[in-house]
């Protein structure tokens, strides 16, 4: 069995292994096996009797934990099973704190500390308060269209169009016990929510053949309960075509993507960014739509059980919770389907999504590409993964496709040569470093 969020092999013990008990305590707990190589198969462990004292002292000792550690025998190999508890408060080994992440140790830093920090004492960056922050910074003129829509929705009462203020945010979590404005309320509603994150902007480019060729470019800088309607006015207005058709006398200009799935897209962006990181990017070519907002699924979720029936896991709870009472999203999980029912409607290919470089995307394909789409059926999702770096970088050469989805130098040119036959891609040089690999044109 390969290594999984919650299993990691490792031949033989060393006191540096204390530090995948530390990433495991941290986020979801898990097993560590001693004695088992990297590809799940038993090799055996000598000092077994030793180490089945050893291990448990040194997991209090250094880490302040108590695992249950026991000893498994397979055709006469003695091997070992770590059980790592999730803590309820972070663990450091030497000052450091550690996370697991699929199968990787990260060792946090910076702001992924502090949301560790948050989480384990139940609390999220939003609901973090802002000192010094009033009323006075709120923009009543966005709270008064939040009501006007919630009441319409019916999720919210009536009421609520004659009550204060304060008493709204309130009964919304979007106060404090001690009646502070939170960082949520001030990105929902501030009149300068830069002023809290200075990433809490919308960035948005139009592009050549590559994400080097920058055309032209705009940034949305308002609260984020507007944002969604002025990043779709921006995009109709200076980035997106509208061809025209009849439907016998009638004259048809729907977008050249379906804008359902484009609000949908745009929405769950800004409602489950990481607010503590960067910018969400919006990257329109000719041939695609590419839409990025920093902070990875949560550790429930993976991209195949996005496309089925799955519960709601907001990275904000308190922003989720205003968009859903105005109506803007539902509650059920279903946003990534209705964005791909919507594209298939229209005529084009399905999106491709992707976890990447600490955040979620999504690629928005035009018609023209459904034949490569086609090709790319039953590909493994490292070559899906390169497909889209190239589409992002303009080209990617071994040496990039190793590091990019961690394999042997052999593995990648078997896999590129795959993309080359299925004419997805196409070999630029001879051999060497060289040799790139681009979009093919047909």
């Amino acid at each position: 069995m390969p290594e999984q969020q919650n299993t990691e092999y490792k031949q033989s013990w060393r006191d540096e292994h204390l530090k995948w008990i530390c990433c495991f305590a941290n986020a979801q707990g898990g097993r560590l096996f001693i004695g088992i190589d990297d590809n799940g198969v038993i090799v055996g462990v000598d000092e077994y009797k030793k180490l089945m004292d050893d291990i448990p002292n040194k997991a209090v000792n250094h880490l302040g934990l108590v695992v249950d550690v026991n000893l498994h025998k397979n055709e006469n190999r003695h091997y070992i099973e770590v059980i790592v508890p999730e803590s309820s408060v972070p663990v450091a080994y030497h000052g450091v704190y550690h996370y697991r992440s699929g199968s990787t140790k990260q060792e946090l830093k910076g702001i992924a500390l502090q949301n560790l920090l948050l989480k384990k004492i139940g609390k999220k960056w939003e609901d973090i308060p802002v000192e010094e922050a009033s009323l006075k910074d709120l923009n009543n003129s966005t709270i008064r269209r939040f009501i006007s829509k919630a009441v319409e929705m019916n999720r919210i009462p009536s009421t609520a169009r004659k009550m204060g203020i304060e008493l709204l945010l309130k009964n919304l979590d979007l106060l404090t016990e001690q009646g502070q404005l939170t960082n949520a309320s001030l990105l929902l509603f501030g009149k300068n929510p830069m002023k809290i994150s200075v990433t809490a902007s919308f960035k948005i480019g139009r592009f050549g053949k590559s994400s080097h060729d920058l055309l032209f470019q705009d940034i949305v800088e308002t609260n984020i309960f507007d944002m969604a309607d002025r990043v779709m006015e921006v995009l109709k207005m200076k980035y997106l075509i509208r061809p025209i058709s009849y439907k016998g006398l009638q004259r048809i200009e729907p977008l050249e993507y379906p804008e359902p799935a484009l609000r949908e897209a745009v929405l769950n962006a800004i409602i489950h960014k990481d607010y503590s990181s960067t910018y969400i990017f919006l990257r329109v070519y000719d041939d695609r739509l590419y839409l990025w907002n920093p902070g990875s699924l949560p550790e429930e979720l993976s991209i195949e059980k996005l496309k089925t029936d799955h519960s709601s896991y907001p990275r904000n709870r308190h922003i989720a919770n205003i968009f859903f009472k105005a109506g803007y999203i539902e509650s059920w999980g279903r946003g990534i389907n209705k964005i791909i029912d919507s594209c298939v409607e229209a005529g084009l290919p399905e999106p491709l999504i992707e976890v990447e470089q600490g955040g979620f995307s999504i690629t928005f394909l035009k018609k023209k590409q459904t034949n490569q789409l086609i090709n790319s059926e039953h590909l493994e999702e490292r070559q899906l993964k390169a497909l889209s770096y190239i589409k992002e970088h303009g080209s990617i050469n071994n040496v990039q496709y190793q590091q990019l989805t961690n394999v042997s130098k052999r593995t990648a040119t078997r896999d590129l040569q795959e993309l080359i036959e299925r004419k997805l891609i196409v070999k630029s040089g001879t051999t060497g470093k060289g040799t790139t690999y681009n979009e093919s044109i047909e």
